[in-house]
């Protein structure tokens, strides 16, 4: 099954993850991603087209999960913005997509109280779901 491109929150929901030091790698495209809430250890391996993540994007809504992002970034298949990172560390992600209802509402929540330049967030946002286009990743359950 080809993985859908993920909402634009998840590549936030990523750099976040990049920056708060959530991800592991473990060898060359196999991360261990810890949730925002330090409750969930997700398990990714990407490798040779095809990627798979236990997260509840990747597995019940079919597209390309932040875990499998940020193992991306972390191994740099993806680019990094380092400086619009930093202004996401730290971020509540599911407790804030909870209360929000709309990745649109989160997005605008945070943008505004991270003093975060949204056409710059916007432009990265682009380019990152441009690359995992071009991936053309394809979901396979680990060996």
């Amino acid at each position: 099954m080809n993985l859908r491109l993920p909402p634009r929150i998840k590549v936030l929901e990523a750099l976040g993850a990049l920056a708060d030091g959530r991800v592991r790698v473990l060898a060359p495209g196999r991360c261990e991603v810890v949730s925002s809430e330090g409750d969930k250890i997700y398990t990714v391996y990407v490798a040779s087209g095809y990627a798979y993540s236990n997260d509840n994007g990747t597995v019940h809504r079919g597209y390309v999960g932040y875990p499998i992002l940020a193992c991306l970034m972390a191994g740099g298949a993806l680019p990094v913005d380092r400086e619009l990172a930093e202004k996401l560390r730290g971020i509540p992600w599911k407790r804030l997509n909870e209360q929000f209802k709309k990745y649109e509402e989160v997005m605008r929540f945070i943008y505004a109280e991270r003093g975060i330049d949204r056409a710059r967030a916007e432009s990265y946002i682009a380019r990152v779901l441009g690359e995992v286009e071009k991936l053309r990743l394809k979901f396979k359950p680990p060996p």
